[in-house]
């Protein structure tokens, strides 16, 4: 058993967190788009999104010390069942999938 005090910390710590959530992958109607999916594959798969929000670049090296500048979008959709999903794109590749309630 847990002292009140933990057990109400982690409770707190639940509740803020099952609003926001983090994944890899999204569920378009019958397709799956993934990290490292291109845009235009998951335009094909989930069709054109409620809103696009181009938000910059991002520098990136590689394993030699090359750099190399990301374009970085963020594609939203939704609501499906009250969840929006915030998916982000680095140089047209799907890097990570939030879903919210709202933002």
């Amino acid at each position: 058993m847990c002292k009140p005090i933990k057990c109400s910390s982690l409770l707190i710590s639940l509740i803020l967190l099952s609003g926001y959530a983090h994944a890899a992958s999204m569920r378009c109607s019958s397709a799956l788009v993934t990290s490292g999916d291109p845009t235009s594959e998951v335009l094909q798969k989930c069709g054109e999104p409620i809103s696009r929000d181009f938000l910059g670049y991002i520098e990136v090296r590689d394993a030699w010390g090359y750099s190399q500048e990301l374009e970085v979008e963020e594609w939203s959709y939704g609501p499906t069942n009250g969840m929006y999903h915030y998916l982000r794109f680095e140089g047209g590749r799907l890097k990570r999938v939030k879903s919210a309630r709202r933002r």
